[in-house]
């Protein structure tokens, strides 16, 4: 049996795995999520969402306060704890309401901006996103396995904070290629660069003479000795030419 009850809102939530253009159903077979019809079985417009402590305490006592308030004889008295805890100490809830009850179509949950202008219906909220969130409150309880709680109907979404949406890769980080990086190779149709011509000495050259050092110049010893013939005279005069250079 369950008991419609008022409307709440959740303010300042990070949407999760939002599917509200269109009805969802999940496909068994393949694993995940399909868009399917609103009659069909399984069929629901859906969207989790993330918030911090104190608000989940906030919708917690107002859940609990809409199933005191509805709670038949024969339902048992204790509300389950309705939210998840994550890593970052986050809380996450679920909101979500059939395509169909009864055969008949449900109201399309609507969409807002931040100015509270009305999205296109085909507009597809991401997962990031900042939204408000309007839910209606149902207390139900269901013999069986099924048991008790309070259902969170999803009414509508105001999206504060818009999150682009991304291509998933199907790819993991590996070791290699990285946009940006230096390539290693030349391209052998390009002209070498002033320093790597072959005329160009490279100071770490062993082979190159260092300038700074100062050339000392060769002493000529004088041997007496009789007057070279004109040839020998011009001769050695080259050679002391070349030391001078």
């Amino acid at each position: 049996m369950t008991v419609q009850n008022e409307t709440y809102m959740v303010r300042d939530a990070i949407a999760l795995y939002p599917r509200i253009d269109r009805t969802y159903r999940f496909d068994s077979g393949e694993g995940r999520s399909v868009s399917c019809a609103p009659t069909e079985e399984g069929a629901v417009y859906e969207l989790q969402f993330k918030i911090p402590k104190e608000e989940a305490q906030k919708l917690y006592k107002s859940m609990v306060a809409a199933y005191a308030a509805k709670r038949e004889k024969s339902w048992p008295e204790k509300l389950e704890m309705p939210f998840t805890k994550d890593d970052e100490g986050l809380y996450i809830g679920k909101a979500k309401l059939k395509g169909a009850y009864s055969g008949q179509l449900t109201a399309k949950p609507k969409q807002y901006d931040a100015k509270n202008q009305e999205l296109p219906e085909d507009f597809q909220l991401t997962s990031g996103s900042t939204v408000h969130v309007m839910l209606s409150m149902t207390p139900y309880f269901v013999k069986g396995n099924v048991g008790n709680g309070v259902a969170l109907r999803l009414r509508a979404v105001q999206v504060i904070n818009y999150v682009e949406r991304v291509a998933a890769s199907p790819f993991g980080v590996e070791e290699g290629f990285t946009l940006g990086e230096a390539s290693p190779f030349v391209d052998e149709s390009t002209p070498a660069p002033e320093a790597t011509k072959p005329e160009a000495i490279s100071e770490d050259d062993p082979f190159a003479e260092d300038e700074s050092a100062p050339i000392e110049e060769p002493k000529l010893k004088v041997v007496k000795k009789e007057p070279a013939p004109k040839e020998e005279d011009d001769a050695l005069k080259s050679l002391v030419d070349e030391w001078d250079d």
